[in-house]
């Protein structure tokens, strides 16, 4: 199984340059399509429900403080499976040509998120967990 690092070097060695808001939304993504598709996570990180959408702290934490982001050096695209990065191929061909800011508008009106943020006010701080179950129920309906 890959992990999220892994995940996050094989977008960018694939996108280029990307907003680090940009890589969190497609990691989200391939994670929630990976469990449609495969039926079993990506990575094991969680994600949270910041008021941006989607985040991966683990992301997060090395990103921090960088609006863009080049290379990832935490990770190895080359630990990914064929179906791994097919999944992450997918979305990027789905997902890539958004901007980060579309991608965040596009996971708040998206189940997840908004369940995950069920009572919170707009804008406030959150890091709710953004449960697998629900991603897969959400985006397998999305697919059929």
């Amino acid at each position: 199984m890959a992990n999220v690092h892994d995940v996050a070097a094989y977008i960018l060695e694939k996108q280029g340059s990307l907003s680090a808001m940009k890589l969190q939304k497609l990691a989200y993504y391939s994670q929630a399509w990976h469990l449609v598709w495969e039926e079993r996570q990506l990575f094991e990180d969680d994600i949270q429900a910041w008021a941006n959408g989607p985040v991966i702290y683990a992301l997060y934490d090395r990103h921090r403080g960088n609006f863009r982001v080049d290379t990832w050096t935490w990770g190895d695209p080359d630990e990914l499976e064929d179906n791994e990065k097919e999944t992450i191929d997918a979305v990027l061909d789905a997902y890539g040509q958004y901007t980060a800011h579309e991608l965040s508008e596009m996971t708040h009106r998206e189940d997840p998120w908004r369940d995950a943020r069920e009572g919170l006010r707009e804008g406030a701080r959150s890091s709710a967990p953004i449960t697998q179950a629900s991603m897969h129920e959400y985006y397998h309906g999305l697919s059929n």
